[in-house]
């Protein structure tokens, strides 16, 4: 997983087409412990509610037609939640900081002394620290990551024998 990526994906090809993928796969989870969920061409692999940490990861997968047979694409997410409350103190802090400078810049202009350009530097602080933020929870994450991943890989390697 790179540690530069919010959400790292990933791709596997697949001999089946997507449909006959999707029902090996929803037959395979359901016999299975596993937390999971799955509905149209999606599956989606959760850590078990016990396990369950604010960074913990979410696994969503979905199957799409090629060729060749199909194609499984995988990513790595927070929990929807999370992911939400992340992109939204992002858009904040961005419309802070375009406000800041317009109303800092008509400071400036009106010869008043410019403090509302005091939003730019803190909401470029604030972006780099909740970045920082998701890639030390990755981080934290990465047994539950590499758990989720064998869980698919046990689901896939099942389907195609």
């Amino acid at each position: 997983m790179k540690a530069t990526k919010m959400r790292p994906t990933f791709s596997v090809e697949l001999p089946l087409s997507a449909d006959e993928a999707i029902e090996r796969i929803r037959a395979e989870i359901a016999s299975s412990q596993l937390n999971t969920m799955s509905a149209g061409r999606c599956a989606e692999f959760r850590v078990a509610e016990s396990e369950r940490r604010f960074w913990s990861p979410y696994l969503s997968v979905q199957v799409q037609d090629t060729p060749e047979g199909s194609l499984l694409r995988g990513r790595f997410s927070p929990r929807p939640e999370i992911w939400t409350m992340f992109m939204f103190v992002y858009f904040v802090m961005t419309f802070a900081i375009f406000f800041g400078a317009a109303f800092g810049y008509v400071q400036w202009a009106m010869g008043d002394s410019p403090w509302g350009l005091l939003a730019v530097p803190g909401g470029i602080l604030v972006i780099v620290l909740l970045h920082a933020a998701s890639l030390v929870g990755q981080r934290l994450s990465s047994d539950q990551t590499v758990e989720l991943r064998e869980a698919l890989d046990l689901v896939l390697q099942k389907i195609r024998d």
